[in-house]
Order: C-alpha cells, then sequence, then structure tokens
C-alpha cells in the first residue's frame, strides 16, 4: 500500500505534540490546545487545489506567495487574518511543507509545547495524490449519468442555465437558482425549492430532509444515490422552477405543454 496525500499530512502533523484533528466545514483541521493550526482543503468549492490552509507568522504569507507563488497562495476565509495557503501537489518539497506547519503549530501551541520543539519531521513523501472520488465526487460514472439526466431536464425549461456554486452544478431560472445537485460522504442528492408545508410532509420519507443555510428558505434535499424517481425529481424541479420563474418565462414553458 502507498502512501497518499493526506496521510502524509497527517504523519507531520501528529510529529507535534499533542495535536487532535477534528472536522470543521467538512476538512480535517488540526487543532492543539484547543486551537487551529492547520486545516487540509481538498478541491475546495471546485477550487481544483489540495492545499493546507496554515496559520503563519506575521509577515510569512506576503514573504511566501510572492517570493514562491508555484508554492504557496493566500486561502480565502482566513487568508485576511494572515493564514497561509500551501500547494501540496505541485512541486513543493516535504521537508519545507513539515516547515511551514509547524511554524504554524508554534503560533498557537502553549510554551511549554514550543520549547519541546526540535527540527521538523522528515518523511517519506507520498507516493500517492488524493481519491479522486474525494476530489470529485459527482466525476463518478454513476453520479455523472443522473448529472446529465438531471441538466437534460432542467436546461429543457425556459431561461435556464448551468451554473457553478460552491463548486458544484446548479440551474438557475432566469438569475435565480431553482435546483442543485451535489455529492457530498459519497451520497448524491439534490436540492430544490418546495415551501414550508411540502417540506413538512417531504421529511416524513427518509430520502429528504430540511438542507443546512437554506432549509429556512423552503428548500429541501433528496437523497438520489441509490435509486431515483425521475417522475417524482421531476415534478420537483419543475414546481421550484415555476417559484422562481417571470410571467413570460412560466408562459413559454405553459406552451410547451
Amino acid at each position: 500500500m502507498g502512501k497518499d496525500i493526506k496521510a502524509a499530512v497527517r504523519e507531520i502533523c501528529f510529529s507535534l505534540p499533542e495535536v487532535e484533528e477534528r472536522t470543521g466545514h467538512g476538512m480535517p483541521d488540526f487543532k492543539v490546545a484547543g486551537k487551529s493550526f492547520a486545516s487540509l482543503s481538498v478541491n475546495h468549492h471546485g477550487d481544483g487545489r489540495i492545499a493546507l490552509w496554515l496559520r503563519a507568522p506575521p509577515g510569512a504569507q506576503h514573504l511566501h506567495v510572492e517570493g514562491e507563488p508555484r508554492f504557496y497562495f493566500v486561502p480565502p476565509y482566513v487568508g485576511p487574518r494572515g493564514w497561509l495557503g500551501v500547494h501540496l501537489d505541485q512541486g513543493n518539497d516535504w521537508f519545507s511543507i513539515a516547515t511551514r506547519v509547524q511554524e504554524a503549530y508554534a503560533q498557537v501551541a502553549p510554551a511549554r509545547l514550543r520549547s519541546a520543539l526540535g527540527e521538523p519531521v522528515a518523511i517519506e513523501p507520498p507516493d500517492e495524490t488524493i481519491d479522486p472520488e474525494e476530489f470529485d465526487p459527482l466525476s463518478m460514472p454513476h453520479a455523472q449519468s443522473k448529472l446529465e439526466r438531471i441538466r437534460g431536464l432542467c436546461l429543457a425549461l425556459p431561461e435556464t442555465s448551468e451554473v457553478k456554486q460552491f463548486g458544484t452544478p446548479a440551474f438557475k431560472a432566469g438569475k435565480k437558482t431553482f435546483l442543485s445537485a451535489h455529492r457530498y460522504r459519497r451520497r448524491m442528492e439534490i436540492e430544490c425549492w418546495v415551501g414550508a408545508e411540502l417540506q413538512a410532509t417531504l421529511t416524513e420519507d427518509p430520502r429528504f430532509h430540511i438542507p443546512h443555510y437554506i432549509g429556512h428558505r423552503g428548500w429541501i434535499s433528496l437523497d438520489i444515490e441509490d435509486r431515483v424517481d425521475w417522475g417524482e425529481l421531476r415534478d420537483l424541479a419543475l414546481g421550484s422552477y415555476r417559484h422562481f420563474a417571470l410571467k413570460r418565462m412560466l408562459k413559454a414553458l405553459a406552451a410547451q405543454s
């Protein structure tokens, strides 16, 4: 068995004293004394990167990003606070990566732990990248087959288009999103608007759940990993489309019938 990039990151992080791993926002997050110093980002919102987001000493972000932009970048969200993005698959040597991780650790570790630090760990570089299914869950053949059918259904409606939202496909009626598809933890789902009343009825079926962030606005998630009732999905998509469509779009839809 080879060693992949995730295993190499864990080897470096756990070489440091009293490190714990937690999951935050779907990303492995490494902490010491309850404080985060490193997060592993794999194709975050479709950015195509395999990277670490690291706390950095003052001025280090500018130094590394300006000096070696092939290896370093300003990460989203935490970049304005001085965090450093480190590419893990662009040829950066793993001793340098371990050095950056130890510098990040030293920013938050208690003094008793910092005083015990020696040289950064020297690991054998990984010989494998990230599992393709983890990097892009929708790239799996069965997911692509379902997505193509969803795409055909949605784009057949008047004035619709496909965009990327947070790295996953979404379909718009004019300027308003009416359906999106994603695959997380090996479960494929679609999300669409149904309204609060229908929400309550649908969630009696275990295939449905109310999604975070948009559920309070009447949206629902439907699990389609194992099987799809295409008539049901079409009705949900149409109902959501009608909710967001303009009058001229509804008139054009009626003309299609």
